[in-house]
């Protein structure tokens, strides 16, 4: 075992004895070392059910012989800092709970790892832990929120953000944006609709890092303790067999997850965590690549563009029922997972047990999942552009119909700027926002514009403005919106050189997005650091580009 490193022989009395003082038994330091490491917080409601969770997990793991080892580590919750100074600690975030995971584990010669998450950051950190410790192990998700509900209709915090867009255009009173506000959050789970969490739960579970189903069930549900309890035992099920992540990991596999995100208008963000996914794996995974996965239909009608939520989803079969669409379409490889099983005998055996219990309704299960026969887009939900604004690519979230965007810039050096032109109302129909310095190192730290675009959705112009930006966007966002545009400003790309006024021409169809300006002779517009101490400044320094996941670790 790898715990014998610290555990085993004369040297290694005073080890012993510091675990004993914990608690354990000899009987105990003689099993497997699993880490249970999760983030758990009481600060939001996406990670606050993920203390009890790791108890579960905790007693699996005992059931199967193992002993559990228990850390946590932070979590930033982007709907809470999402328009704030906060924002800039998300992305950064990811990397911290990478390492300290590492860390924590490898530090202390563990022999399996368990990982509980919860919102955005969580879920790619853990499966970027994994794959540099390369330990066996697996990642279960805490769950969706269950929708909140107003005025007889299901909404989810992505509401509320429009809502004060609606609010400062005088489309909605004080009164009914508090309506919403205090409706759109029931209780415990990470935000419901195909965002960020959601969309990474279900890419955790195509890349075979979680069990198949088992992200599915909504944060209250009661199985998701049983869920959990199960994951410790397939935890040692892993150790025993000696299954490791890098062995899961491939550019299959990679595929499989893009397409999923495409089928599903997930998160654009997936892209950003793939690479890093890919990266600490050891795989090459160029931004190109997930063009081809891009192409694939949208078969499931969830929110932020839809109409159902993560919930909804779960009733209706849940990832493998999109998983199942996507393999009989010939959009899938058959890949290894971390319970053993290969991705289509999971896909199987899930369905099959939907199939045995009680759950939604034939006709109401086609309605979130229509699939091939009734696809909402014939394209997926991103697309990957190149031009004279973005030299190394940028990825445009496709909106419903329209292919191609034509507009004079309106140029704004941060998000707040932005922010307030559009509360102020002075952006108009036809206008193409830029908000640059936002990039990785350039914000610091890639903010997510959703105050932005949920403001300029709530105002009725969600179609009627583009919105370009090297920094990125949440899963909520929806609309004719351009991020990850790389080189960012910071570093000397082309936005910093865009002035106001300027034409920018977004063409999906040609995968383009440039302006006839002369760039070239102009001197960049250039900024001072927003942070020069600290973790900020730390990452600032050493995060690369957003075209290769906006990666610290070299």
């Amino acid at each position: 075992m790898n715990s014998d490193q610290i555990k085993t022989g004369p040297s290694r009395a005073p080890a012993r004895a510091m675990l004993r003082a914990t608690g354990l038994s000899d009987a105990d330091i003689a099993k497997p070392l699993v880490a249970v490491v999760h983030t758990w917080s009481d600060i939001s409601p996406c990670n606050l059910t993920l203390r009890e969770l790791a108890g579960q997990v905790r007693e699996g793991v005992r059931a199967a012989g193992g002993t559990p080892v228990e850390f946590n580590t932070i979590a930033v919750t982007d709907g809470i800092a999402m328009g704030s100074e906060g924002m800039r600690a998300s992305l950064p975030s990811r990397e911290v709970i990478a390492d300290s995971i590492e860390l924590a584990v490898s530090g202390h010669c563990l022999d399996a790892v368990v990982a509980i998450v919860g919102c955005d950051k969580t879920i790619p950190a853990a499966a970027m832990a994994l794959a540099r410790l390369d330990l066996p192990g697996l990642i279960l998700y805490g769950g969706s929120i269950q929708p909140g509900v107003c005025h007889a209709r299901k909404i989810t915090v992505q509401e509320v953000f429009e809502a004060v867009g609606a609010h400062a255009a005088g489309r909605i009173d004080e009164a009914e944006l508090d309506r919403i506000e205090r409706s759109a959050c029931p209780g415990a789970g990470a935000c419901g609709g195909q965002f960020t969490a959601n969309t990474m739960a279900m890419v955790l579970t195509t890349l075979g890092l979680s069990p198949m189903g088992l992200n599915d069930i909504p944060a209250t549900d009661p199985e998701k303790r049983a869920a959990a309890f199960r994951c410790g035992e397939l935890a040692m099920a892993a150790l025993g067999a000696n299954r490791r992540p890098r062995a899961v990991l491939s550019r299959e596999a990679i595929d499989n997850a893009a397409v999923a995100v495409a089928a599903t208008a997930g998160s654009t963000n997936a892209v950003l965590h793939l690479l890093a996914i890919a990266h600490e794996a050891g795989i090459d995974y160029p931004l190109e690549r997930f063009e081809a996965a891009s192409r694939t239909p949208v078969i499931a009608d969830l929110k932020p563009g839809g109409r159902f939520t993560a919930v909804e989803l779960h009733a209706a079969g849940g990832t493998a029922k999109v998983l199942e669409e996507l393999r009989a379409a010939g959009k899938l490889h058959d890949t290894p997972t971390m319970t053993g099983e290969s991705l289509f005998a999971a896909i199987d055996a899930a369905r099959t047990a939907h199939a045995t219990r009680a759950g939604a309704a034939a006709d109401d299960a086609a309605a979130v999942v229509p699939g091939f026969k009734a696809p909402l887009k014939p394209h997926g939900g991103y697309s990957v552009l190149y031009g004279n604004l973005a030299p190394e690519g940028c990825i445009c979230k496709l909106p419903a119909g329209r292919r191609q965007f034509e507009g004079p810039a309106r140029v704004f050096d941060s998000e707040e700027a932005a922010f307030a032109a559009v509360q102020a109302r002075r952006i108009r129909a036809g206008d193409v926002v830029v908000i640059r310095f936002e990039g990785p190192a350039g914000g610091p730290g890639m903010r997510e514009m959703l105050a932005v675009t949920a403001a300029l959705v709530g105002q009725g112009l969600g179609n009627e403005v583009a919105l370009i930006t090297d920094g990125r966007f949440s899963g909520a966002t929806h609309g004719f919106m351009v991020g990850h545009i790389s080189p960012e400003a910071a570093r000397g790309g082309p936005l910093a050189r865009l002035r106001e006024g300027d034409p920018v021409r977004i063409d999906i169809d040609a995968r383009r997005l440039e302006t006839p300006a002369n760039l070239e002779a102009r001197e960049p517009i250039c900024i001072e650091p927003r942070v020069r101490h600290g973790a900020l400044a730390k990452y600032a320094r050493l995060v690369a580009s957003a075209s290769r996941g906006a990666i610290t670790s070299g």
